[in-house]
């Protein structure tokens, strides 16, 4: 488990949505990035990473849309990511265990 706990979304044309798992999986990958800061990084889901204290969103934000834009993925337009922390919501009362 990971420090940190990020949400990514790509805006393309206007459009947002979760980043796809498959476009994380990749950036995540050194060989693809070439840099060893996103090696600490974990994507969990479409548009969820988890990430060491190493990294920030904003530079997380950063590197992945100019990965994503130099790849074409914007339909030759830039691609635009926006990262935040991923709220922690607390526990229902239901799953709590409660001590006797």
């Amino acid at each position: 488990m990971y420090a940190q706990k990020f949400l990514v979304d790509v805006v393309i044309r206007g459009e947002r949505r979760p980043c796809p798992l498959e476009w994380l999986d990749q950036f995540c990958m050194r060989n693809f990035t070439n840099s060893a800061e996103f090696d600490d990084t974990l994507p969990t889901a479409e548009g969820k990473i988890e990430a060491s204290f190493c990294l920030t969103p904003e530079r997380f934000a950063e590197g992945l849309a100019k990965w994503l834009t130099q790849r074409g993925k914007g339909e030759g337009q830039p691609v635009h990511v926006e990262v935040r922390p991923q709220s922690t919501e607390p526990m229902p009362e239901r799953d709590r265990v409660k001590a006797p």
